[in-house]
């Protein structure tokens, strides 16, 4: 008889893919001019919580609603990865290419990010 071993439990959740990743990840220009990744809704949901107080908004509040729910499984991820970048623009720290490639679909039938 084998016994259950915690241990094991948590190397194989480690080992698994993300379930929150993004197909591709946002880039996000800190105060300083360096670009940041943000590959999954965890990630982007944890920048989120870093964000000084005093500048949320409701945009923030959807994006981080939306990264939560995403990582719960409760809706797509790409979805949450729509509402981060909607956000990040708005507070224009998108990263420049990127922000143009979101300008460019809002005029198109298939709608944003």
């Amino acid at each position: 008889m084998s016994l259950w071993n915690p241990c094991a439990f948590w190397e194989d959740i480690a080992m698994a893919p993300s379930l929150d990743q993004f197909e591709r990840p946002v880039v996000i220009m800190s105060c300083f001019g360096v670009a940041t990744a943000i590959s999954s809704a965890m990630e982007a949901y944890m920048f989120l919580t870093d964000w000084p107080v005093s500048q949320r908004d409701p945009a923030y509040s959807l994006a981080l609603n939306g990264c939560l729910a995403a990582m719960r499984g409760q809706i797509d991820t790409e979805t949450a990865r729509g509402l981060f970048c909607s956000w990040a623009e708005r507070r224009d720290i998108l990263a420049s290419e990127v922000a143009t490639f979101v300008h460019s679909r809002r005029g198109t039938s298939h709608g944003a990010l």
